[in-house]
């Protein structure tokens, strides 16, 4: 789970940039996609030292993550429904970032379930973007068709 989420991540950014004007006109997302496939890498490669070594550098990207996520959601604000979830989900990953940072920093005993919250909230975020985005696109084309 702390390798295949960042991985996931950078696919995830990926496909919504494809619908956003592509990776080249969306800086943020291109660069949180390079960024999370290469901590991917680093957290298989933590997970040498212990589980509390990759944890942090999971907080390291969550932190980075988010605070990109807030960016790219802040600059759809006006243009593009369900962004408030991703402001949201960009926020509660900074925050959590941070907090794993200072449990791994702390040396608390932290495992794969230290991160199933996040992990979760993240999940839920992801989803409600979805639908409500998926909802406004149906509207709009409900729309057209009426006129």
């Amino acid at each position: 789970m702390l390798v295949l989420y960042p991985a996931w991540d950078a696919l995830a950014n990926v496909l919504d940039a494809r619908q956003s004007g592509g990776l080249r006109h969306n800086p943020a997302q291109r660069l949180n996609a390079v960024v999370s496939l290469g901590v991917a890498v680093a957290i298989g490669l933590a997970l040498i030292f212990g589980p509390g070594a990759a944890i942090g550098v999971f907080g390291v990207w969550a932190l980075a993550a988010g605070l990109f996520q807030l960016v790219v959601a802040v600059r759809r604000w006006r243009t593009t429904a369900g962004q408030w979830a991703m402001i949201l989900s960009g926020a509660q990953s900074a925050l959590a970032g941070g907090f794993f940072v200072k449990q791994a920093t702390d040396g608390v005993p932290l495992d794969v379930s230290s991160v199933t919250p996040y992990v979760a909230f993240g999940a839920c975020y992801f989803m409600v973007s979805a639908a409500w985005l998926a909802v406004a696109k149906w509207r709009r084309s409900a729309a057209g068709k009426r006129a």
